[in-house]
């Protein structure tokens, strides 16, 4: 392992949930932090400005903008917009075709590629796709690089992925067979696994890392959560047809093929020991059940 990086670290897309957990871990390192923004003086960008954060202004398609911006720095982490059209994937692969081109002009030390579980290969989820090809970009660009390759969010528990009450019964419903174990990473320790990649604090095997903290089939998840609530819980498989475009049926189909076969948790946790399983994200969120009954 190399001597601990004491240099400034580039952040692509700080201001997002994924590069904003990223800059948190580096700051807790007191790492000194740059991020690349589009708007310096937007809310979010000022406020990275008020922890110390320094902001260097960039334009995706402005080359000489991004290789500026890189001038320097000793490690860059990015992420690329997430796509929700053809037309977004193809944006999504410019984007990250110039943030790699600019890191080579610049010459970075080490790059850190916020990628997808699977992108190792074409799976035919374009969203997805669209990574394996940035990746396969900066791997042949020369750069030392290192691929994350994050799986589905612990935090959707909390949004569109969040558990019911129906009839004093915790209900969870998702797209996904009862059999599938579904693998799951905190947005926290995403930023902290990258983190510690990006300060030379740790390596990943073989230059990527997948990022799982926990996988569990539907039964298992929803009785995590009845078992926080004290209230019986029960799973239902749903069929893709309940999603609202191919990109997320698409999407799905790839979980589901992606949890049969098992992940190797002790990978992350030798880069990020605390990081936390479902229970313990549950229980870390503060998680409690509903109040309202669904359908009232």
């Amino acid at each position: 392992m190399s001597t601990q990086t004491t240099g400034t670290i580039a952040v692509f897309g700080a201001t997002g949930q994924q590069g904003g957990a990223v800059v948190d871990a580096l700051l807790d390192h007191k790492a000194r932090v740059r991020a690349l923004v589009r708007n310096p003086q937007s809310d979010r960008a000022q406020a990275l400005a008020a922890r110390g954060v320094e902001l260097a202004a960039i334009r995706a398609d402005d080359p000489a903008s991004l290789a500026a911006a890189l001038a320097t720095v000793e490690g860059f982490y990015f992420m690329t917009p997430e796509a929700n059209s053809l037309e977004e994937v193809e944006a999504e692969i410019r984007i990250g075709t110039a943030l790699v081109d600019a890191a080579v002009e610049a010459g970075v030390p080490h790059v850190v590629f916020n990628s997808v579980f699977g992108a190792d290969r074409e799976s035919g989820v374009p969203h997805h796709d669209s990574k394996h090809w940035i990746e396969e970009h900066l791997r042949k660009s020369g750069l030392r690089a290192t691929m994350v390759r994050a799986t589905a969010f612990m935090e959707n528990f909390a949004s569109v992925m969040a558990p019911s009450l129906e009839h004093g019964e915790i209900v969870l419903r998702l797209p996904l067979p009862e059999d599938v174990a579904l693998k799951m990473i905190s947005v926290r320790d995403i930023g902290r696994v990258t983190a510690a990649l990006l300060l030379d604090t740790a390596e990943a095997p073989g230059g990527a890392v997948e990022l799982v903290g926990d996988e569990l089939t539907g039964p298992q998840i929803a009785a995590a959560f009845g078992a926080r609530a004290g209230l019986p819980a029960r799973y239902e498989a749903l069929p893709l047809s309940v999603l609202p475009n191919d990109l997320d049926k698409a999407m799905f189909r790839e979980f589901a093929t992606a949890g049969e076969c098992p992940s190797d948790l002790a990978v992350v946790r030798s880069i990020e020991p605390a990081t936390l399983d479902l229970v313990e994200w549950i229980r870390a969120t503060g998680w409690t059940a509903p109040t309202t009954v669904a359908g009232s």
